[in-house]
């Protein structure tokens, strides 16, 4: 059985942090609600142009230069993440994946 890194609240409650892993960028509108709400400077918008550049960056649709948005969310420095997934409840695209980290 996997122990998790677990903390305490303020009041005395226990939890676990999830800490984020992934950003779905094809589903990614660029608001920069996770960049404004994040307290650790994890996130950074990045042009969608340099996304496209890298061989690994598929556009299924091929509608990415179409986009009047030219910004996504990529994730900057995920360590330093305290998974307190603010990004992910201020996300309207659902574009977060996170994880538990397991304890030492």
């Amino acid at each position: 059985m996997s122990e998790f890194i677990t903390g305490v609240t303020f009041g005395g409650a226990e939890w676990t942090p999830s800490y984020v892993t992934d950003i779905n960028q094809k589903t990614c509108i660029g608001c920069g609600r996770c960049f404004k709400v994040c307290p650790r400077d994890v996130f950074d918008l990045v042009e969608k142009e340099d996304l496209m550049a890298d061989d690994d960056f598929d556009d299924d649709y091929g509608d990415f230069e179409d986009d009047d948005n030219s910004m996504v969310m990529n994730i900057k420095n995920a360590n330093d993440c305290i998974g307190c997934e603010a990004c992910s409840r201020v996300c309207p695209k659902d574009c977060f994946t996170h994880q538990h980290k397991e304890a030492a």
